[in-house]
């Protein structure tokens, strides 16, 4: 058996792999406290290993997500061998970060390998306490909250993220196998599975996606509620996040909320434009409180 990676390997490995996966990383992790941009890594790196067995994976996956699992609980036993939680584990104890948001994350991996449908939104819900909101509880928790207030409210966007990336993906997930549109909502506008499989957008398609968007927006309103509680620096990028969920919205409403024949998209220079926002943003609200301190 091979030699476990230095710390030093480690975090060089989970900060390569971060980069490599998301290109705004860059940016986000530049607007974060230094103290805090590697343990960010440290958990992105173990997020998209986690979504990438369960997902991209050749093989048995829920095999190899079982021995992510065993790996992870050696990790907090402190016997770890892989890079990623090599570097895990000093994120761990410096931050006293739980098993169980790392554990939902992969469950929600398991769920994907059998579960293809959701008869109800409340299934839907719960399926992003494991898949969307331990990625936000996370973060809180690498920043020191801990309490249930701001936990709920990150759970909020986390779910809302979710959902948006849910709707504009209902075309790509169906030809995976995969509806998430909740089976009662589809009944209730009488849209058929039929009518997703044909990549065309019916009347009835049409006014459930309107429904589903609003749905995601009320719980991008009550998330953003998160904002003012938090530390300064984690505020740019929970802007950011809410903006960038809400803009696929925005993209769907712009198609007619027809996601089947075309998939919306977030150009790149409106993302660009997504972060001077969400910047200036913030920059408006400190000056407006420092006035109102004089």
């Amino acid at each position: 058996m091979p030699p476990a990676p230095t710390l030093s390997e480690a975090r060089a490995y989970t900060r390569g792999l971060a980069r490599s996966h998301y290109e705004n990383f860059l940016v986000v992790s530049a607007l974060l406290p230094r103290r805090l941009r590697q343990p960010m890594f440290d958990v992105y790196a173990y997020c998209r290993s986690v979504d990438d067995l369960g997902d991209e994976a050749e093989g048995d996956r829920p095999a190899l997500l079982d021995g992510w699992e065993r790996q992870l609980r050696e990790c907090f036993a402190g016997s770890a061998r892989h890079p990623v939680f090599v570097a895990l584990a000093s994120t761990i104890r410096d931050h006293d970060l739980p098993l169980e948001p790392f554990l939902r994350l992969i469950d929600a991996n398991r769920q994907d390998q059998t579960v293809r449908r959701y008869e109800t939104y409340a299934q839907l819900e719960e399926y992003c306490r494991s898949s969307a909101n331990p990625v936000g509880r996370l973060v809180l928790l690498l920043f020191g909250y801990r309490d249930e207030r701001r936990f709920r409210l990150s759970d909020a966007t986390c779910t809302a993220l979710q959902l948006a990336n849910f709707w504009q993906d209902v075309a790509v997930d169906y030809r995976l196998g995969r509806i998430y549109l909740p089976l009662e909502d589809m009944r209730r506008f009488g849209c058929r599975e039929q009518d997703v499989a044909s990549g065309s957008a019916t009347d009835s398609f049409r006014r459930l996606m309107a429904f589903e968007v609003r749905r995601a927006r009320d719980l991008f309103a009550t998330g953003e509620g998160l904002i003012p509680l938090v530390d300064e620096r984690l505020r740019v990028d929970l802007r950011l996040f809410s903006l960038g969920g809400r803009e696929i919205l925005n993209r769907i409403e712009a198609q007619d909320y027809d996601v089947l024949s075309r998939r919306p998209t977030v150009a790149a220079w409106r993302q660009l434009g997504l972060l001077v926002r969400a910047v200036l943003a913030e920059r408006r609200r400190i000056s407006a409180r420092q006035a109102a301190d004089v």
